[in-house]
């Protein structure tokens, strides 16, 4: 019995904090990228998800929801969506595998990663 109540007791007695896991989305075809209310103002939590994961020849499509303008501009300029007004949108197909890092031109604190396997 004592045994028992020592076990009850050690189970009880966890004060471990739960973390907050990172979010991917893993998607063959495409997926949609979010660009947050006040995105301006945040990094890596700028473009949600981030960062994503699409097969080859899938898209993405980033959503400008936030109140002013945005990019996504790729980091060695293979692409760069000019301007997307609030509430616009801009998308691109990956032909090939690799992981590309991108920014906003605006914002270049903004970032975010599209890995294409």
């Amino acid at each position: 019995m004592a045994l028992l109540i020592g076990l009850t007791y050690g189970c009880g007695s966890s004060s471990s904090t739960p973390t907050s896991p990172t979010t991917t989305t893993t998607t063959p075809g495409g997926t949609n990228v979010s660009i947050v209310m006040g995105a301006s103002t945040l990094t890596a939590t700028a473009y949600n998800p981030n960062p994503v994961i699409i097969g080859v020849n899938g898209s993405v499509t980033w959503t400008n929801n936030d109140a002013i303008p945005h990019t996504s501009t790729a980091d060695g300029g293979t692409w760069n969506s000019g301007t997307i007004a609030s509430g616009g949108t801009f998308s691109r197909t990956f032909a090939t595998a690799g992981t590309f890092t991108y920014h906003c031109s605006i914002h270049p604190g903004m970032v975010g990663t599209v890995t294409v396997q």
